[in-house]
């Protein structure tokens, strides 16, 4: 892998150009269909932001069950570790049982603590993303024209 990824961009030409990834998705997976060497093709994102997409306010009964239900996993999880790999078990099935009810517990109890930590700030649930305005698809410059050829019977 080449440690320096924009040394090999300078080389390459303009194929397409999307203000949707799927867009760009679409003509690099439709490349590859038709064999053309895609190890010789990359999206460039432009115009970058970022996006916070705010879905609801986060309270002491949201964090408890948020932590609880994350707990849950992590106990049935260790619960699960211990019953494979310790043969002395008489149940397994309890182990789990017993795993899922402490680890939700234990979240309940650090998803309390976690938000009476932030004092406020930060009381609500979101998601982040990066999206682009525009997203190119460039090709190394020998490739540039079989790679338009093939691309004009996408549409």
């Amino acid at each position: 892998m080449n440690p320096n990824p924009n040394a090999n961009l300078a080389a390459r030409e303009l194929i397409g150009s999307y203000t949707e990834y799927a867009g760009a998705q679409r003509a690099v997976d439709f490349l590859s269909d038709e064999k053309f060497p895609v190890e010789r093709t990359a999206i460039i994102g432009s115009d970058l932001r970022m996006v916070e997409l705010v879905y609801g306010r986060l309270n002491y009964g949201r964090a408890a069950m948020a932590g609880a239900a994350s707990g849950a996993w992590f106990g049935l999880l260790i619960g699960l570790f211990l019953g494979l790999f310790a043969p002395e078990v008489d149940s397994v099935f309890g182990l789990l049982l017993w795993g899922l009810l402490f680890g939700a517990v234990a979240g309940a109890a650090f998803g309390l603590v976690g938000h009476a930590l932030t004092g406020g700030r930060r009381d609500f649930i979101s998601r982040q993303q990066l999206t682009a305005a525009r997203y190119d698809v460039v090709v190394d410059s020998a490739f540039a024209n079989e790679a338009r050829t093939v691309l004009e019977r996408l549409t």
